[in-house]
């Protein structure tokens, strides 16, 4: 081996041994990566911090808004079953039901009691008027169940590309700070690749628990609506028994 090979190896060798140790000494955590970002990619990254922070909090407040639900279906269903005077389950509720299916059924004994002349009969067409008392209550209930989970399906469609962008612009401003300084090394590349897949990386963490949960509670919300129609439906064959007698 010649002297002026030996040389550069040698000089390699220390300029990879500089480059490590630069790139060792480069703070790769979360709150480094946002703080030297751009501020384009810093808008990105706030933007998916706050997506992910709101996607939580639907997703908690349904768990509860939904174990309340099914509690107080289960509740009026034992109640309404039980025997007593349909009447006087309606006069115990008050005017302002608080559960779904206590609303459902006021509307329908609602529009039963407007259904009667002052001599006692039934006006024309009541159990039509009946049925759709109780299906615009259980609309209303819909909205209010789903209501949120659209946020959810749009973050889980959404944040991977917003991540995405966030990326290519950190990766293009790392190539532009390549260029500047006209070198290739770990220490100059590291820095600027970390911080434009970090954005990518919230964007996968915004968007995969919203993709989970909005399948999950979008399931969960139809079968409490399912109950509601089951409960609509036994409801109307009731009066409609009423009214043939």
């Amino acid at each position: 081996m010649s002297p002026a090979n030996g040389d550069v190896r040698l000089k390699s060798g220390i300029m990879e041994t500089e480059t490590l140790a630069a790139a060792q000494a480069v703070d790769f955590s979360m709150l480094a990566l946002f703080l030297r970002a751009t501020l384009t990619v810093k808008i990105v990254m706030i933007m998916l911090i706050f997506a992910s922070v709101w996607s939580w909090g639907i997703i908690i407040q349904k768990f509860i808004n939904y174990r309340i639900a099914r509690r107080d279906a289960d509740l009026f269903d034992r109640a309404f079953w039980s025997g007593d005077p349909l009447d006087e389950l309606f006069e115990r509720l008050g005017a302002e039901p608080k559960g779904a299916s206590e609303r459902i059924f006021a509307a329908g004994m609602i529009e039963w009691r407007r259904s009667h002349r002052s001599d006692g009969n039934l006006i024309a067409g009541a159990q039509a008027r009946i049925d759709r008392s109780m299906d615009v209550a259980i609309v209303r209930e819909s909205e209010r169940l789903n209501q949120g989970l659209t946020f959810l399906a749009t973050v889980g469609s959404t944040a991977p590309f917003v991540g995405l962008f966030g990326t290519v612009w950190g990766i293009k401003n790392a190539f532009e700070e390549i260029a500047a300084q006209q070198s290739t090394n770990l220490a100059v590349v590291a820095p600027g690749i970390s911080e434009a897949l970090a954005a990518t990386a919230l964007g996968l963490l915004a968007a995969i628990p919203a993709v989970v949960f909005y399948n999950k509670l979008s399931t969960d919300a139809d079968r409490i609506i399912a109950g509601y129609d089951s409960f609509a439906d036994e409801f109307a064959t009731i009066l409609s028994r009423q009214l043939d007698s």
